[in-house]
């Protein structure tokens, strides 16, 4: 599975941003698609995780009510919606995949596989 994650940039505080990762490859609904973020000197956190194949979804506490993670599994496409941004929110965030029947999401980096390439989001005071 390859995945490849698009639409970081730059924004103010209280704005809003949307990435989108396109998966590729040996795709199925037996994975769980997760939205993890790392910050300079921090440990890499998860963001929010969707099961393909029932739709549940889990968040971190730091975005729960801010931000929305959703799929199209017509277009093989997973998406954050991102809203009320703060500076915290400043990371790299990483589109990744977890190999799983499960129908709950997992919440640690160690339970997934697959990893596209980052994409930067920085927010702005």
């Amino acid at each position: 599975v390859q995945l490849q994650a698009f639409g970081g940039g730059l924004v103010q505080a209280g704005g809003s941003l949307r990435l989108s990762c396109a998966a590729s490859g040996r795709t199925s609904s037996n994975y769980v698609m997760g939205w993890f973020r790392q910050a300079p000197g921090k440990e890499r956190e998860i963001v929010a995780a969707i099961s393909w194949r029932s739709g549940n979804t889990y968040y971190g506490d730091p975005v729960k009510g801010r931000f929305a993670i959703s799929r199209d599994n017509t277009e093989n496409a997973v998406f954050l919606q991102m809203n009320s941004l703060k500076p915290e929110d400043t990371a790299v965030y990483y589109c990744a995949a977890d190999r799983t029947s499960s129908l709950y999401p997992r919440d640690h980096a160690r339970f997934y596989t697959y990893w596209g390439q980052g994409t930067l989001v920085t927010v702005s005071s």
